[in-house]
């Protein structure tokens, strides 16, 4: 488990086919590696990776069909950058939110602009995934943990302040830029329960919160 606050940024060094799917070398000066070991996950931009080789200043691992099929894995370049983050362990402080490291789907910048000293991104969003999105609540971009200034429809903002831009790869957003969306495991949880047994193809409604406890009727 991770908590979107990134460690270090890195570079992807390398890439391989290999077997049908990718390989990937990741390097970084300023991720702490000496307690990593083999085995050990760490999200590469958002993406739950396990390191299977340690060289170096960085790290080699596996990248499967699946990931590669819904992420920004499928078309990761040498030389460009990435988030970093370690898995937490059982004494860490919790900063962020729960990033389970498994992406959804890839997102797009609409737009960029400056904001006072922040940035304002609107992202657009694969409509499977976007009811998932809540405005005020927490998505995990490329790795990071943010908070949803407004969702509407398929687009939904984010305000960047300073320290995040500086630590991170979104400094490097551009308007086309596609970055990996996770979001939040609670709501993925929350749905999958509220269907269970209900007729097939009935999603998440105001009527099924309600019929379920989650909302109070006033009188």
């Amino acid at each position: 488990m991770f908590t979107g606050v990134i460690e270090a940024r890195g570079t992807i060094a390398a890439t391989e086919m290999c077997g049908g799917d990718m390989r990937l070398r990741i390097s970084s000066a300023s991720l702490p590696m000496v307690d990593v070991k083999l085995g050990d996950s760490i999200a590469t931009n958002g993406v739950c990776l396990t390191v299977v080789a340690i060289v170096g200043d960085g790290f080699w691992a596996d990248v499967s069909n699946e990931t590669l099929s819904l992420s920004t894995f499928a078309t990761i370049e040498i030389g460009q950058a990435v988030n970093l983050e370690r898995a937490m362990s059982a004494s860490s402080r919790f900063d962020g939110h729960i990033v389970s490291g498994h992406v959804d789907g890839v997102g797009r910048v609409l737009s960029c602009s400056k904001d006072a000293r922040s940035i304002r991104l609107s992202i657009g969003v694969p409509a499977n995934i976007s009811h998932y999105i809540a405005t005020k609540g927490s998505i995990c971009v490329d790795g990071v943990s943010l908070t949803v200034n407004k969702a509407t429809g398929n687009v939904f903002e984010l305000n960047i302040v300073p320290h995040t831009a500086a630590e991170t790869i979104i400094q490097y957003y551009r308007v086309d830029a596609e970055l990996n969306l996770e979001v939040d495991v609670i709501a993925r949880y929350l749905e999958r329960l509220l269907q269970a047994d209900k007729p097939a193809g009935r999603g998440v409604s105001m009527a099924s919160l309600a019929d379920n406890g989650f909302l109070t009727t006033r009188t």
